[in-house]
Formats: structure tokens, sequence, C-alpha cells
């Protein structure tokens, strides 16, 4: 590599953004790296060749592509041409002392460039074009964060349903097959269109029947709310928000309960407060809270499960929050230093495998909030849901 491969001005931190100025006169490059270094992270290449090795080697460091149009071997239209197919995410822009139309259009049409700029550079022109194209690398690479984090969510909401709906499908499957069991040939003297079946209590098949109901109406909402979340995906979708307290609530009137867990379960609304949209992932996050606070009450004395919607203060702000308060065993401290930040489980023996708090806090994540477990052996534990905090005055 020659000398002038890479020129980064003293001072730059090396994980800025740079700009990579092609041309094959050193007085150029040298003149344009002293210009702009001030302002820019400045990487210059001799010609095509050392700028296609750089970006072979080094494509994250850069967001600008800046090349002479007349070199020898290959000039800059192939150049851009080049980058254009394999280095996409890069802002090109064209330097020419040749203002010709053909290369003009050429230029656009080929290169796709954003600005041709005429030689000798003005400086002003220059820095403004290199600016613009600066701030148009940030917003199209977060636009692509946007469409990546989509993506993302919906691979793993995916995942979660899929998981989430195995469990009350298999349950149905169990009440169905029990129902059919109990299945008797009709005995003489029965009129067409009745059936019979032998029960070992009364009301047994009824339960089984109106328990595979409730879990075939959870199943239902939980594929609602992937259509929803697949909707709410699409750039543009604005998602109406939704109230805290009507969230909770929903939790109560939707979850297939087992047995009298119903009865475990109350809500207190200390302060309520509008979530910012995304009703459907957040109605998944509640469900799982609720669903492995309630396995881990089981065969408790005395059951309690407390769902408190509320905001603190802390300075001009207020963090609202959605709180689970349980009574169960508690969560030993090795396993809660974990909980939410690797795929761990608490009831690896029922079949448990972590992914579910995983995902959660994910999805609060997305949403500028994030998850706080605290528990005492013996004493319960507390999950709360802490969403973005935002200024006092607008509630």
């Amino acid at each position: 590599m020659r000398d002038s491969l890479a020129m980064m001005q003293p001072g730059v931190q090396q994980a800025d953004l740079a700009i990579l100025f092609v041309d094959d006169e050193p007085t150029s490059r040298k003149l344009f790296a002293r210009s702009f270094g001030d302002e820019f992270s400045i990487v210059t290449a001799a010609g095509a060749g050392d700028a296609l090795q750089l970006l072979a080697q080094r494509e994250h460091e850069f967001a600008v592509l800046l090349t002479d149009y007349r070199m020898p071997e290959r000039d800059g239209m192939k150049l851009l041409k080049t980058v254009r197919r394999d280095h996409r995410h890069l802002i090109r822009l064209l330097a020419t002392a040749y203002a010709e139309k053909d290369v003009a259009i050429a230029a656009v049409n080929q290169g796709q460039v954003l600005r041709i700029l005429e030689k000798p550079l003005d400086e002003q022109v220059t820095r403004e074009a290199l600016r613009e194209a600066m701030a148009l690398y940030r917003a199209q690479a977060f636009e692509r964060s946007l469409n990546e984090g989509r993506a993302v969510a919906l691979r793993e909401t995916m995942g979660f349903l899929a998981h989430e709906l195995n469990t009350p499908l298999a349950t149905v499957r169990g009440f169905v097959s029990t129902v059919i069991a109990r299945h008797q040939p009709a005995p003489d003297g029965v009129p067409p269109g009745l059936a019979t079946f032998a029960e070992d209590r009364p009301g047994e098949l009824l339960g089984a029947l109106e328990n595979a109901e409730r879990r075939a109406l959870y199943c239902q909402s939980l594929v609602s709310t992937f259509v929803r979340s697949a909707r709410d995906a699409f750039p543009g979708a604005a998602p109406p928000p939704v109230a805290a307290s009507a969230l909770a609530q929903s939790v109560l009137d939707e979850f297939p309960f087992d047995a009298d867990e119903r009865a475990w379960v109350s809500t207190e609304i200390i302060q309520d407060f509008m979530l910012p949209g995304r009703r459907d992932l957040l109605y998944l996050v509640l469900c799982t809270v609720a669903k492995n606070a309630l396995i881990a009450l089981r065969g408790r004395p005395q059951p309690s499960l407390r769902i408190e919607v509320g905001r603190d203060s802390e300075g001009d702000n207020v963090r609202p929050w959605i709180r689970f308060r349980d009574n169960g065993p508690g969560i030993a401290p090795a396993m809660l230093a974990r909980l939410t930040r690797e795929p761990v489980t608490t009831r690896a023996d029922t079949g448990g495998n972590g992914m579910g708090l995983m995902f959660c806090q994910r999805v609060m994540q997305s949403m500028g909030g994030e998850i706080r477990v605290t528990s005492e052996l013996g004493r319960g534990t507390e999950v709360s849901l802490y969403f973005r905090p935002r200024p006092a005055a607008a509630g």
C-alpha cells in the first residue's frame, strides 16, 4: 500500500464514520484531508483498486465515498458502479473537472450519486455536500436499524407465540381426548341425536369442555396478537395507545386460569397511564409474567398475585410501571442475578426454558423500558415493568 492510502487526521476518533476520498493525485489527497479533516474523519486512496481493497477490509468504518472521475486503470464511474453493487450503504459523490452532460447522466444512472462536484473543489460547496451525505447516511442507517429491529421482533414473536401456544393447545387436546374416551355406545331405547358419556364425578366432562374453551380462546387471542404485531411492523404503522389499566384487565379477562387460580389474582390501579401502543407485545409480556407467578404459587398456602399500575416521580419526570407481586417461594439470589439476561429458568423440571422472560425484557427495552425483578426466598417475588420516563407535565 502507498503511504497515501490511508490518512486519518490526528485527534479524530477511530470509531467515527469516515469519508473515503479517492484521487490519483497525491497533492489533491493531501489538500482534501487538510481542508476537511477538522470536521470529518478522512481516509484517502490513490485509485479504485486501493479504495476497493480498503472497503473489503474496513467497510463498516465508512459512510461516504467521494471519487475523482479521471483516474488511470479504472475511472471513477466504474468504481461507483462497483461500490453501488457491493457496498450499497455508502453515500456516493463524484468529483470531476469534465462537466460533460454524458458524465453527469452516467453518474446518476449508473453510480446513483448524491452530488456531482466540479474540480477544483470549492471548499464551502464541498463541505455542505459532505454534511448532506453524512446526514443522509445516518438517516438511512437509522431506517435500516428500524427495519432490522422489526424483522427481529417478528421472528422472536413468532417463536414466542409458538412456545406459548403449545401448552394450551396440548391441554385442549387432552380435554377433548378425555371427552372422546368417555363416550359410551347408546343403550337401547335412547332416541337418535343423544350421546351418552360416562363420568367419574358429576360435571367432569362439562368442566373439561369449559377448560378447553378457555384455552382455545386464549390461543385465539395470541394469534390475534401476532396478526396485530405483523401489521404494526410495517413502516409508518402507528398502533393506537392503550391504558395500562385496560391491559391489566385484559389479562384477567382472557388468561386461561386453571381451577381456582383466578381467585388468587387482584388488581390495584394506583395511578393509570397510557402505554405507547404495542398493545399486542405488551399483552404477551403481561401474560408471561402472570403465568410464571401462577406456576410458582401452585401448592402454596393462601396464594396471592397482585397486579398494580402506578407511576414514580424522578425529578421533573415520572416513570410509569406495571408491577406483579406474589407471595410465592421466591428466587435464589444466584438465579435472580441471571434471570433477565440469560435463558435460565426457575422451573426446568416442568418444561421451562427461560426464553419467556428474555423475550419480555427485549420487548420492554425496545420501548425504552426495562424489567426489574426483586425477590427473597420464602417471601415472594416482585416483577416491575418500567416504561420510558416522561415529563411530569405530560401526565
